[in-house]
C-alpha cells in the first residue's frame, strides 16, 4: 500500500488542522461510518506524533509528514491512499485505489 497526498490537500489539511512545518499527520481507522474497503470503519485525521509508522510521505511544500501507523494498516486491504481536494465540492476526498 502507499499514501499520496495531494498539494492542494497537503494545504488544505495544514490550515484545517492548524499545522506547521514538521508537524505530522494521521490517518487512522475509526469505529462506524463508511468506506468503500471496510464495512462499518471510516478514516479519520489528526495532528499526531508516530510511534509505529507505516506508510508515510513528506510534503515539500507544507513540509508535513503525513502517515499511517502500521496498526491501521489492515483497514486499506492492500488499497492505496489518494488524498485528494474537490475543487467543486471544497473538501477533501479520499480514493483507494488497489
Amino acid at each position: 500500500m502507499e499514501l499520496h497526498v495531494s498539494k492542494k490537500a497537503a494545504e488544505t489539511l495544514k490550515n484545517e488542522l492548524q499545522n506547521s512545518p514538521g508537524n505530522c499527520v494521521r490517518f487512522f481507522v475509526r469505529l462506524g461510518g463508511c468506506s468503500t474497503v471496510q464495512s462499518g470503519f471510516s478514516l479519520g485525521v489528526a495532528k499526531d506524533e508516530p510511534k509505529h509508522p507505516g506508510p508515510q510521505m513528506k510534503d515539500s511544500g507544507t513540509g508535513l509528514t503525513f502517515y499511517i501507523e502500521q496498526e491501521d494498516e489492515w483497514f486499506f486491504d492492500s488499497h492505496s491512499l489518494y488524498v485528494e481536494y474537490d475543487e467543486k465540492e471544497e473538501t477533501i476526498i479520499y480514493e483507494y485505489e488497489k
